[in-house]
């Protein structure tokens, strides 16, 4: 108990920091949609893009002058966002003990390697929670003033529960780094890279049909926000590919890290 304070103490500024990017990004981003507000003429612009560039991005699926269509297209960037946040918390996490030199202190403790990365890894999830919390309640105001129907509500709330998975993959994807690699500083940056790489393959696999099997290696193509709109559900089947990535990459990681040289 007292690693997993010790932790939400020692991530807490990094919460704010990422709150408040939150905080700007949907509030800019939503005060854009007055432009476009029953506005039909704004769509015309998306007249002169390429068909499957809009397919990627998800703009031929959503009417840009509702509010529920505006945050439906929304939903890619607060994916980014919340996700490389995850990614970098769980790497860093684990990582930052050799990093700043402090992991004698850690092994001091009367604990097995596993509670640690155990204890580490749930203050990582409550940061991730608690963004998702800041994202979910500052949208809620922002919206508001729009008079959003229940169909939003609930769009929104599926949405929500997608953000939350992918913010549990990419958290195992970075707790795995942390782990595994041998060169802590580089387990952030990797582990951002990575993301990076599956959501330029998201976009790949969303321009042709052919390519449409690269989604089963993008997380970012496992929820589907015209799915969540049009058809109220996710996708069971990525669900479980979802809970499969998270438990190889956490049992990679107390494997790894058990057997691991720590460097003093």
């Amino acid at each position: 108990m007292n690693i997993f304070l010790r932790e939400l103490k020692a991530n807490l500024r990094s919460l704010v920091v990422w709150g408040g990017i939150v905080i700007l990004f949907v509030s800019i981003g939503i005060a854009k949609f007055s432009a476009y507000e029953g506005n039909p003429e704004m769509l015309a612009i998306l007249d002169q893009m390429p068909p499957g560039l809009l397919a990627a991005f998800n703009f031929d699926a959503f009417n840009l002058t509702t509010i529920t269509g505006f945050f439906g297209v929304m939903f890619t960037y607060f994916a980014l966002l919340l996700s490389i946040s995850a990614a970098m918390w769980g790497s860093d996490i684990i990582s930052k003990e050799e990093r700043d030199r402090t992991v004698e202190f850690s092994l001091a403790l009367p604990v097995p390697r596993g509670r640690l990365v155990t204890a580490k890894t749930l203050a990582a999830t409550v940061n991730c929670i608690g963004l998702l919390i800041i994202t979910w309640g500052v949208s809620l105001a922002n919206v508001a003033k729009y008079h959003p129907d229940s169909q939003f509500y609930a769009f929104m709330s599926l949405c929500m529960l997608a953000l939350f998975i992918l913010q549990m993959i990419f958290l195992a994807v970075g707790v795995f780094l942390g782990c595994a690699m041998k060169h802590c500083k580089r387990s952030s940056s990797v582990a951002v890279s990575l993301l990076l790489g599956t959501y330029f393959l998201s976009v790949v696999s969303g321009l042709n049909k052919d390519l449409d099997f690269l989604k089963y290696f993008s997380p970012f193509r496992y929820f589907d926000p015209a799915m969540l709109l049009h058809e109220s559900r996710i996708d069971v089947t990525f669900v479980w590919l979802s809970a499969g990535i998270i438990a190889v990459c956490m049992v990679g990681a107390y494997v790894s890290y058990s057997k691991r040289d720590l460097y003093i």
